[in-house]
């Protein structure tokens, strides 16, 4: 997998300050979370395929979450899509967008289709071969979900330990990794599955705009990247709390505490002039935080 962050700021587009969206790339497909309004320029900005994109998840109907999308969808029209997509979102944006799209006369060349979420419950909302997706219920203002992003593995590793008694070939290897059994020099026989395991799953954990949350601790627990919103720093607690928002602090306790790998900080408030208090902040309590930033590009492995 592969992120691609759109805009990583909250509240209204400034000409170098861009509200939340990001792409998901997978080897043939890519998904697009949360959608601002200048997210289909910063798609062909940054070099990505709308024919590519299969799925949108949005995570709440805030306007600097969704207002992008009504055009994102006009143009992949225009281009005269013929493949389906999915929208996953709050219950009530199939209203706002077929209200929009009836009243523009926009006749799409392609099938939209909606799976509205109002769960306070973590589940399993998508499940194909590639990719399992689960929601990540927050707390903010209006219902928010984030979600979990888990990209399946076929592929097997050799199981060092199984092997250490065993006099392998050249080929073998080859044969174990390529899902074979194997039959040694002297007649013996294993299973692939007896040598081998399967290799990890890759988790990308998406949480939009939230109060600080360790009740989702435990569904994101030990996820490669970690996307946390942190509109602010402890500098303007206060304000977070009102406005139902974390501080980089609160983000990083997260991180520690469900042990991922690395985190990454966005949806910044315009106030900071720099995100180098965020960065600092948060690297006090989990030291691998990156920044996010418009058009950054981060693995996830």
């Amino acid at each position: 997998m592969k992120l691609t962050i759109l805009g990583c700021h909250s509240a209204t587009s400034r000409s170098d300050k861009f509200p939340t969206s990001q792409v998901l790339s997978f080897q043939n497909f890519s998904i697009l979370i949360d959608c601002g309004e200048v997210a289909q320029f910063q798609i062909r900005k940054a070099g990505l395929r709308l024919s590519q994109l299969r799925y949108v998840f949005i995570s709440h109907l805030h306007g600097d979450h969704f207002y992008g999308l009504i055009g994102m969808l006009a143009s992949l029209d225009s281009f005269k899509r013929g493949q389906s997509l999915t929208v996953f979102g709050p219950k009530g944006i199939a209203q706002i967008l077929e209200l929009q799209i009836n009243l523009t006369g926009l006749n799409l060349s392609y099938e939209l289709d909606f799976v509205e979420l109002e769960s306070r419950e973590s589940q399993l909302i998508l499940e194909i071969p590639e990719l399992r997706v689960v929601t990540i219920p927050l707390q903010h203002r209006i219902y928010t979900n984030g979600y979990l992003f888990v990209k399946k593995t076929k592929k097997r590793s050799i199981d060092k330990e199984k092997i250490i008694n065993l006099t392998l070939e050249k080929y073998h290897y080859k044969q174990l990794l390529s899902g074979e059994d194997i039959t040694l020099s002297d007649g013996s026989f294993y299973k692939n599955s007896s040598l081998t395991r399967l290799g990890q799953e890759s988790k990308y954990a998406f949480c939009s705009d939230t109060s600080y949350l360790p009740g989702i601790v435990e569904i994101i627990r030990g996820v490669n990247v970690l996307y946390h919103e942190a509109t602010f720093t402890q500098r303007h607690h206060s304000i977070a709390v009102n406005t139902m928002h974390s501080t980089a602090k609160q983000a990083a306790m997260i991180a520690r505490d469900a042990e991922v790998k690395t985190l990454i900080l966005g949806h910044f408030s315009s106030r900071y002039k720099s995100k180098d208090e965020h960065l600092v902040e948060a690297k006090e309590v989990f030291e691998n935080t990156l920044i996010a930033g418009d058009l950054k590009v981060f693995p996830i492995v």
